[in-house]
Protein backbone atom coordinates (compact mmCIF):
# COMPACT_ATOMS: atom_id res chain seq x y z
CA UNK A 1 0.00 0.00 0.00
CA UNK A 2 1.24 3.45 -0.87
CA UNK A 3 1.83 5.99 1.88
CA UNK A 4 0.41 9.46 2.37
CA UNK A 5 3.80 10.86 1.40
CA UNK A 6 3.77 8.86 -1.86
CA UNK A 7 0.46 10.40 -2.89
CA UNK A 8 1.56 13.92 -1.96
CA UNK A 9 4.79 13.55 -3.90
CA UNK A 10 2.94 12.34 -6.99
CA UNK A 11 0.54 15.30 -7.03
CA UNK A 12 3.42 17.72 -6.51
CA UNK A 13 5.24 16.16 -9.46
CA UNK A 14 2.17 16.51 -11.69
CA UNK A 15 1.77 20.12 -10.57
CA UNK A 16 5.37 20.87 -11.55
CA UNK A 17 4.84 19.34 -15.00
CA UNK A 18 1.59 21.27 -15.46
CA UNK A 19 3.31 24.52 -14.46
CA UNK A 20 5.75 24.04 -17.34
CA UNK A 21 2.89 23.94 -19.83
CA UNK A 22 3.58 20.32 -20.74
CA UNK A 23 0.02 19.10 -20.13
CA UNK A 24 -2.41 20.47 -22.73
CA UNK A 25 -5.60 19.65 -20.84
CA UNK A 26 -7.28 20.40 -17.50
CA UNK A 27 -5.68 18.87 -14.41
CA UNK A 28 -7.44 18.44 -11.06
CA UNK A 29 -5.05 18.07 -8.14
CA UNK A 30 -5.94 17.06 -4.60
CA UNK A 31 -4.23 17.41 -1.22
CA UNK A 32 -5.46 16.80 2.29
CA UNK A 33 -7.40 13.57 1.89
CA UNK A 34 -4.55 11.10 1.35
CA UNK A 35 -4.85 9.27 4.66
CA UNK A 36 -8.64 9.07 4.47
CA UNK A 37 -8.45 7.38 1.07
CA UNK A 38 -5.72 5.01 2.23
CA UNK A 39 -7.83 4.10 5.25
CA UNK A 40 -10.86 3.35 3.07
CA UNK A 41 -8.85 1.14 0.72
CA UNK A 42 -7.46 -0.73 3.71
CA UNK A 43 -10.77 -0.95 5.60
CA UNK A 44 -12.52 -2.55 2.63
CA UNK A 45 -9.47 -4.52 1.42
CA UNK A 46 -10.06 -3.19 -2.09
CA UNK A 47 -8.47 -5.61 -4.53
CA UNK A 48 -8.21 -6.65 -8.20
CA UNK A 49 -11.81 -7.93 -8.45
CA UNK A 50 -13.27 -4.67 -7.19
CA UNK A 51 -14.38 -1.83 -9.46
CA UNK A 52 -13.49 1.82 -8.94
CA UNK A 53 -15.62 4.58 -10.46
CA UNK A 54 -14.48 8.16 -10.05
CA UNK A 55 -14.56 11.57 -11.61
CA UNK A 56 -12.08 14.34 -12.39
CA UNK A 57 -9.98 14.01 -9.22
CA UNK A 58 -8.92 10.37 -9.48
CA UNK A 59 -5.10 10.36 -9.58
CA UNK A 60 -4.90 8.96 -6.04
CA UNK A 61 -7.57 6.33 -6.69
CA UNK A 62 -5.65 4.88 -9.63
CA UNK A 63 -2.42 4.70 -7.65
CA UNK A 64 -4.11 3.08 -4.65
CA UNK A 65 -5.85 0.55 -6.91
CA UNK A 66 -2.46 -0.61 -8.16
CA UNK A 67 -1.90 1.15 -11.47
CA UNK A 68 1.83 1.73 -11.95
CA UNK A 69 2.97 5.23 -11.09
CA UNK A 70 4.55 5.82 -14.51
CA UNK A 71 1.39 4.61 -16.25
CA UNK A 72 -0.81 7.06 -14.36
CA UNK A 73 1.68 9.86 -14.95
CA UNK A 74 1.80 9.19 -18.70
CA UNK A 75 -1.99 9.19 -18.96
CA UNK A 76 -2.15 12.56 -17.18
CA UNK A 77 0.59 14.08 -19.33
CA UNK A 78 -1.26 12.77 -22.40
CA UNK A 79 -4.28 14.84 -21.32
CA UNK A 80 -6.46 12.30 -19.52
CA UNK A 81 -6.21 13.66 -15.95
CA UNK A 82 -9.98 14.08 -15.61
CA UNK A 83 -10.97 10.86 -17.39
CA UNK A 84 -8.50 8.21 -16.27
CA UNK A 85 -9.65 4.75 -17.33
CA UNK A 86 -7.69 1.54 -16.84
CA UNK A 87 -10.07 -1.34 -17.72
CA UNK A 88 -7.48 -3.97 -16.85
CA UNK A 89 -7.58 -2.62 -13.28
CA UNK A 90 -11.39 -2.13 -13.24
CA UNK A 91 -11.03 1.65 -13.03
CA UNK A 92 -13.37 4.00 -14.90
CA UNK A 93 -13.43 7.77 -14.44
CA UNK A 94 -15.16 10.68 -16.15
CA UNK A 95 -15.02 14.45 -16.09
CA UNK A 96 -18.82 14.70 -16.34
CA UNK A 97 -20.67 15.21 -13.04
CA UNK A 98 -22.78 12.20 -12.08
CA UNK A 99 -22.15 10.41 -15.37
CA UNK A 100 -20.90 7.14 -13.88
CA UNK A 101 -23.10 6.87 -10.80
CA UNK A 102 -25.77 4.86 -12.61
CA UNK A 103 -23.11 2.79 -14.37
CA UNK A 104 -21.48 1.94 -11.05
CA UNK A 105 -24.82 0.85 -9.61
CA UNK A 106 -25.50 -1.27 -12.68
CA UNK A 107 -22.12 -2.94 -12.32
CA UNK A 108 -22.93 -3.79 -8.70
CA UNK A 109 -26.28 -5.26 -9.79
CA UNK A 110 -24.54 -7.40 -12.43
CA UNK A 111 -21.91 -8.67 -9.99
CA UNK A 112 -24.61 -9.75 -7.55
CA UNK A 113 -26.96 -11.39 -10.05
CA UNK A 114 -24.18 -13.11 -11.99
CA UNK A 115 -22.63 -14.41 -8.78
CA UNK A 116 -19.27 -12.84 -9.55
CA UNK A 117 -16.59 -11.70 -7.16
CA UNK A 118 -15.94 -8.04 -6.57
CA UNK A 119 -17.62 -4.93 -5.28
CA UNK A 120 -18.13 -1.45 -6.63
CA UNK A 121 -16.73 1.71 -5.08
CA UNK A 122 -18.03 5.02 -6.41
CA UNK A 123 -15.98 8.06 -5.36
CA UNK A 124 -17.45 11.55 -5.65
CA UNK A 125 -17.49 14.97 -4.03
CA UNK A 126 -19.99 16.62 -1.71
CA UNK A 127 -21.88 18.52 -4.41
CA UNK A 128 -22.11 15.44 -6.62
CA UNK A 129 -23.64 13.58 -3.68
CA UNK A 130 -26.47 16.13 -3.68
CA UNK A 131 -27.54 15.27 -7.23
CA UNK A 132 -30.67 13.30 -8.01
CA UNK A 133 -28.81 10.44 -9.67
CA UNK A 134 -26.70 9.91 -6.55
CA UNK A 135 -29.81 9.73 -4.36
CA UNK A 136 -31.49 7.27 -6.74
CA UNK A 137 -28.39 5.09 -7.01
CA UNK A 138 -27.84 4.87 -3.26
CA UNK A 139 -31.53 4.15 -2.68
CA UNK A 140 -31.44 1.33 -5.24
CA UNK A 141 -28.20 -0.11 -3.83
CA UNK A 142 -29.61 -0.09 -0.30
CA UNK A 143 -33.03 -1.50 -1.22
CA UNK A 144 -31.55 -4.34 -3.27
CA UNK A 145 -28.50 -4.84 -1.05
CA UNK A 146 -26.00 -4.43 -3.87
CA UNK A 147 -22.25 -4.84 -3.33
CA UNK A 148 -21.61 -1.12 -3.65
CA UNK A 149 -20.04 1.57 -1.49
CA UNK A 150 -20.42 5.28 -2.25
CA UNK A 151 -17.47 7.33 -0.99
CA UNK A 152 -18.11 11.05 -0.53
CA UNK A 153 -15.07 13.31 -0.14
CA UNK A 154 -16.42 16.58 1.23
CA UNK A 155 -14.27 19.68 0.76
CA UNK A 156 -17.29 21.97 1.11
CA UNK A 157 -17.08 23.29 -2.43
CA UNK A 158 -18.39 22.74 -5.92
CA UNK A 159 -15.66 24.42 -7.98
CA UNK A 160 -15.87 27.77 -6.12
CA UNK A 161 -19.43 27.51 -4.77
CA UNK A 162 -20.12 26.77 -1.11
CA UNK A 163 -22.04 23.49 -0.95
CA UNK A 164 -23.77 24.30 2.34
CA UNK A 165 -24.96 27.70 1.12
CA UNK A 166 -26.25 26.16 -2.12
CA UNK A 167 -28.47 23.65 -0.38
CA UNK A 168 -29.28 25.56 2.79
CA UNK A 169 -28.20 22.72 5.02
CA UNK A 170 -25.23 22.19 7.32
CA UNK A 171 -25.16 18.43 6.70
CA UNK A 172 -25.45 16.17 3.63
CA UNK A 173 -28.95 14.90 2.87
CA UNK A 174 -28.07 11.32 3.82
CA UNK A 175 -26.89 12.07 7.36
CA UNK A 176 -29.01 10.23 9.90
CA UNK A 177 -30.80 8.13 7.27
CA UNK A 178 -30.67 4.40 6.51
CA UNK A 179 -28.78 5.21 3.30
CA UNK A 180 -25.62 5.82 5.30
CA UNK A 181 -25.14 2.04 5.37
CA UNK A 182 -23.78 2.25 1.82
CA UNK A 183 -21.86 5.52 2.21
CA UNK A 184 -18.35 6.32 3.42
CA UNK A 185 -18.18 10.03 4.19
CA UNK A 186 -15.35 12.30 5.28
CA UNK A 187 -14.45 15.97 5.23
CA UNK A 188 -11.16 17.47 4.10
CA UNK A 189 -9.66 20.76 2.99
CA UNK A 190 -8.17 20.63 -0.48
CA UNK A 191 -4.69 22.11 -0.64
CA UNK A 192 -5.07 22.83 -4.37
CA UNK A 193 -7.57 24.93 -6.34
CA UNK A 194 -10.44 23.03 -7.94
CA UNK A 195 -8.45 22.80 -11.16
CA UNK A 196 -4.94 23.64 -12.25
CA UNK A 197 -2.72 25.80 -10.09
CA UNK A 198 -5.14 28.63 -9.47
CA UNK A 199 -4.09 30.73 -12.43
CA UNK A 200 -5.88 31.68 -15.63
CA UNK A 201 -8.96 29.57 -16.46
CA UNK A 202 -11.19 27.78 -13.95
CA UNK A 203 -12.73 24.47 -14.97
Amino acid sequence: MLTKEDLIQFENEIAAIFAQGLIKAPVHLRAGREQQLIDIFQKHSIGPDDFIYGFWDSHELCLLKGVARDEVKKAIVDGRSISLCFPEHNIYCSGIVGSLIGTATGTAWALKHQGKKGRVFLFCGDMSSETGIFHEAVKYAVNFDLPAVFVVSDNGLSVMTDTRASWGSSEPWFKGTRFESKIEYFKYKNGWPHSGLGKLIKF
